[in-house]
């Protein structure tokens, strides 16, 4: 821990200055992601509903504390450079991948933390929202990834039915099956690390996956 209370190695002011420290960090997103086993190809049902021939597995990040920080600092650079720290109160981790990411990136900021629940619970103060919103708050959502939208979408709804404002979202990876354009109609601009067909050209390039397990990447995402 630093004099100043926050977590050794991940720096405030480590924001995104030029097209080759966003290719370093892409590169080193695509190394944890092999490093962890985090890519598995077969038969997926996602969350969105959709049936994929691939998986990243994100949710195991938090199980490998080196990955874990590297991750939170990517976020952390992604949203100083694309968002801007002056432009949201708190930040809503979306359930569950994206509650752990959120804790610690809203720990960073020192901005108020909140996540949403997919659906209101039935029992205690019988809420979709966990957390303090102010209305007229500026929230900004944090999940690991986006396929469809759909997650990203109903937290947005749930906080602004209470008041709040919502305009960005941010991910590591987008697997580009209309996420992006879904969030768009919702007026939520998306702000993602990476695209499916990056992370694809990446691992392919550097001997990862073979050229059948590419394929099926990019006929996934030609399928949106």
């Amino acid at each position: 821990m630093s004099k100043r209370g926050k977590p050794t190695n991940i720096h405030e002011d480590a924001i995104l200055s030029s097209s080759k420290e966003i290719e370093s960090m892409k590169a080193e997103f695509c190394k944890i992601l092999n490093k962890i086993g985090a890519i598995e190809f077969g038969i997926f049902r996602l969350t969105s509903g959709k049936v994929s021939p691939y998986y990243i597995d994100l949710r195991i990040v938090p199980s490998f504390p080196d990955a874990f920080q590297k991750i939170c600092n990517l976020y952390i650079k992604l949203i100083g450079d694309r968002v801007g720290k002056e432009n949201f109160e708190r930040i809503a981790g979306i359930p569950t991948a994206g509650i752990s990411f959120a804790s610690v990136i809203a720990y960073h900021f020192k901005k108020p933390f909140l996540y949403v629940r997919r659906e209101v619970k039935l029992h205690g103060r019988q809420r979709k929202i966990e957390g303090i919103l102010m209305p007229g708050d500026r929230i900004l959502l944090l999940d690991d990834l986006v396929t469809t939208g759909k997650s990203l979408i109903s937290a947005a709804k749930a906080i602004r039915a209470e008041g709040g404002i919502v305009e960005n979202a941010v991910v590591l990876l987008d697997r580009e099956e209309g996420g992006r354009e879904n969030l768009e109609k919702e007026g939520i601009k998306l702000h993602a690390l990476m695209k499916a067909s990056e992370v694809a050209d990446k691992l392919y390039e550097t001997g990862v996956i073979d050229e059948g397990q590419y394929k099926t990447i990019l006929k996934q995402i030609r399928k949106k």
